[in-house]
């Protein structure tokens, strides 16, 4: 028998049968938490692992190279879109053409006169007279809607409708604004 600090005696039998059952209680325990642990780290691999067999680190690793990339294509396209709209500036926008007969003896209107214009009145307009011995071609400069050489009278109404943005021969002109209106709804 066991004395406990003189409050009361154990028989040694049941002391050492208590301390084997802790024993293997304290052993069944850790068997218990080693499974759990192995279930949940096999769990978590799955997991990381996703559905195809990828880490989440590869495929954040991946995606991480595609936004780049499309950051950068974006940054390219930005630049280009600028340059396309820095040429547009200069880019002849506005047209007006005059058809005539400029010698009265072709029999038809096989002369005329084009003016092209960019968004600054800036531009040429193109005079082309067609006779029985051959066919003349003259240009003169445009800059904000005015010329330094005098215009003949078919050159000043192809400017005229070049720079209200119309085209010289009426009942086309109202053909081209009744199709740019209708786009426009």
């Amino acid at each position: 028998m066991l004395d406990v600090f003189g409050l009361f005696s154990v028989n040694e039998l049941y002391v050492l049968i208590g301390i084997t059952a802790f024993t293997l209680i304290a052993i069944i325990l850790s068997i218990v938490s080693i499974v759990k642990s192995s279930n949940m780290k096999k769990k978590y691999n799955m997991m990381m692992e996703g559905s195809d067999g990828k880490s989440i680190e590869a495929l954040i690793k991946e995606y991480t190279g595609d936004i780049k990339l499309l950051k950068d294509t974006a940054t390219k396209n930005t630049e280009s879109i600028k340059d396309i709209y820095e040429k547009l500036e200069y880019t002849f926008t506005k047209i007006g053409i005059v058809k005539y007969d400029a010698f009265h003896e072709m029999g038809g209107k096989l002369s005329f006169a084009l003016c092209m214009l960019d968004k600054a009145n800036n531009g040429y307009v193109i005079n082309v007279m067609h006779s029985n011995t051959g066919c003349f071609a003259y240009v003169k400069e445009i800059v904000r809607g005015e010329s330094f050489l005098e215009l003949g009278d078919e050159e000043e109404k192809a400017l005229n409708e070049a720079i209200a943005g119309r085209l010289g021969d009426a009942s086309l002109s109202k053909e081209v604004n009744d199709l740019v209106q209708q786009n426009k709804m």
